[in-house]
């Protein structure tokens, strides 16, 4: 096992040379001072270089391996996108700089939000939320505030699909809203009957994404949202699924009043381990009036930002993370309206080519023409030969295949959600359908190789339960010349 940075640290080694500072002393109070030495670890720069080397290559990632993980497009980032963001027009400034000195900037910002307003369908568009999530929860803010705008209280309640992503009713909830469970039908799309059920003038919103998190496209699309509509509510789109349809629909036309998008999915933007994301919202005409303060329009010839009238307030700092939608809007103009299509038909032709392949071998939960994604179920293989879902996903790592989406989503039991996206090549899928393949053979001829994998991965199969209770959050310095650091 890997040494941490600490342990490899020596007294008096060290790999840079600070220079003596040029800035001016200042003296501060004591109590916000403290005598101290911070706990760095000091090691030589060849110490430091192949230390993060080496653990990145323990790292799995898009860039090293095939990452099917459903409902989350892990596509590869093209390096074009970080020789834009990188310009220095764009790195060198400052958010509080007067608005006549980053015209450009603010140009690109009002292109990148035009083009999402044309991809979508929508009238306007916030570039603010700086995650998928932090869209949604922005979303139903402004479909809070357009109904309390109408006088309209008595809607508390948002209907959430069985199917949605988790996101979907924690955000809903974290606005005050009653979350009601809409169930899935036999054929994986909403239940038409059971939301002409719940539909009343007491239902604020309807969240949904489509095509689903089944990988599949709601026939009944314009009917649902004819039926909310006739209720007084509005109808939310989660964009996580976007990659499926560009070109070829818009949530805009489907009826959605609100959308969000995540430009790391969608629009190859890092994922970034926890952040920097990026989560747009696009709104309809009549929603505008709400959207959060920062809005760039256009006066006297020249861009400005404005606060919305009726706007919900601030949601993120300053104008939303930059240079996270610098990239998406490269990739855009890269593409062009022809190429954001292609990208959603290749998407769809490669998870339709994957199941094909499989479906023979393993059980796909509905059997019908997918989208980008579909699902497969271990739900028998369990019953019948104690292998799970986490068996076949642990397996994938040995062969530097990342596991697809697990347990997910909760209506269909032992879940594999598989999206191979569209940067993918024939030959990858092939050697991954090879893969999952195998894998199905040793249920019968050697499942205890499922049950032990991974095999060749530097940490190996976890107690889950245990590192669930018991996580090791931080460490700290050790009173033993033994171990600098010990877990705490």
């Amino acid at each position: 096992m890997s040494q941490l940075i600490f342990e490899l640290s020596k007294p008096g080694r060290r790999g840079v040379i600070i220079p003596a500072s040029t800035t001016p002393h200042v003296s501060f109070d004591a109590s916000y001072t403290k005598d101290d030495a911070i706990q760095a670890p000091e090691v030589a720069e060849i110490d430091l270089v192949r230390h993060y080397i080496g653990l990145s290559k323990k790292a799995m990632g898009v860039d090293n391996g095939f990452y099917p993980l459903g409902s989350c497009t892990m596509k590869y980032n093209p390096r074009i996108n970080e020789d834009v963001a990188n310009l220095a027009g764009f790195t060198q400034l400052h958010p509080l700089q007067p608005e006549h000195t980053v015209q450009g900037a603010l140009a690109a910002m009002d292109h990148l939000q035009d083009a999402l307003c044309e991809i979508t369908g929508m009238d306007g568009f916030t570039l603010q939320p700086a995650a998928g999530a932090h869209g949604e929860f922005t979303g139903m803010l402004l479909i809070k505030a357009y109904h309390e705008a109408n006088q309209d209280y008595k809607r508390t309640k948002v209907i959430v699909p069985d199917a949605a992503h988790g996101t979907n009713p924690a955000s809903a909830a974290m606005v005050g809203y009653d979350v009601i469970t809409l169930p899935s039908n036999a054929l994986g799309h909403v239940d038409m009957d059971a939301l002409k059920a719940m539909l009343d003038d007491t239902v604020a919103a309807l969240m949904l994404t489509n095509p689903n998190t089944l990988g599949l496209f709601d026939p009944n699309i314009k009917a649902i949202a004819d039926l909310v509509h006739d209720h007084g509510g509005l109808l939310y789109y989660d964009g996580a699924n976007l990659n499926a349809i560009m070109g070829l629909s818009r949530p805009g036309d489907m009826g959605f009043d609100v959308v969000h998008l995540n430009l790391h999915k969608t629009f190859s933007t890092p994922h970034g381990g926890g952040g920097p994301g990026s989560g747009p919202v696009g709104v309809n005409e009549r929603l505008i009036p709400f959207l959060p303060n920062g809005t760039i329009i256009k006066e006297a010839g020249r861009l400005t930002i404005k606060n919305a009238p009726h706007t919900i307030g601030r949601i993120r700092s300053f104008y939303g993370n930059f240079l996270v939608n610098m990239r998406a809007l490269t990739y855009i103009l890269i593409n062009g309206a022809e190429g954001l299509k292609e990208v959603s038909l290749n998407a769809i032709l490669n998870a339709n080519y994957m199941m094909e392949k499989l479906k023979d071998t393993y059980h796909v939960a509905y059997e019908q023409t997918c989208m980008h994604e579909f699902v497969v179920s271990l739900e028998k293989e369990k019953a019948n030969h104690g292998i799970t879902a986490k068996d076949i996903a642990k397996s994938l790592l040995d062969f530097n295949i990342h596991p697809p989406t697990m347990y997910f989503p909760q209506i269909v039991n032992e879940a594999l959600m598989i999206e191979p996206n569209e940067t993918e090549s024939k030959e990858t899928l092939d050697h991954a359908i090879d893969v999952l393949i195998h894998l199905y053979s040793l249920i019968k001829d050697d499942p205890q190789a499922l049950l032990d994998a991974p095999h060749t991965t530097p940490v190996k199969r976890v107690d889950d339960v245990r590192a669930a209770r018991n996580p090791i959050l931080k460490y700290k310095e050790s009173e033993s010349s033994d171990s600098f650091f010990v877990i705490e």
